[in-house]
């Protein structure tokens, strides 16, 4: 039986997938791990990728200088929570399981999250890319369940 909105009492209708919301944290905070360690590693700014996150919001390009919260760790958590529930919510519809499922859905994120949206935001293209990619690697692998009945 997949996981539903009914049998884990998630908001949704019956029969609808729903990513647990333990999963849903666990991945969004720990697949940050491979590039926080990179930058920790190499003496960079551990918070690069976070600010780089603000960036995407509309928002923060509207008003260069402005006194709004672009390139703000605060924002760029925000960004990065909404983009994490979005890929989320797309893997989810897509049943996508499995830690080979997880790897391969976070490479193919990687891909157009860093080398085609990501190419249009400076900040986005100043990331050190392996340790981003590895980032996405790490979401995939944590935000899929491992089985088909969604454990």
């Amino acid at each position: 039986m997949p996981p539903t909105a009914v049998r884990r009492g998630y908001p949704g209708p019956p029969g609808y997938p729903c990513v647990s919301p333990r999963r849903f944290l666990l991945a969004a905070v720990a697949s940050g791990l491979p590039s926080t360690l990179h930058a920790l590693a190499t003496g960079a700014d551990p918070l690069q990728a976070t600010k780089a996150a603000a960036s995407l919001a509309p928002l923060a390009r509207q008003r260069p200088g402005s006194a709004t919260l672009a390139g703000t760790p605060l924002r760029g958590a925000i960004v990065h929570v909404a983009v994490s529930a979005w890929w989320s919510f797309v893997l989810t519809r897509l049943r996508v399981r499995g830690v080979l499922g997880g790897a391969v859905a976070g490479l193919l994120i990687a891909a157009l999250d860093l080398e085609v949206i990501g190419r249009r935001y400076p900040e986005v293209r100043a990331l050190p890319r392996v340790p981003q990619w590895l980032d996405h690697v790490a979401f995939g692998v944590l935000v899929v369940p491992r089985s088909s009945r969604g454990t």
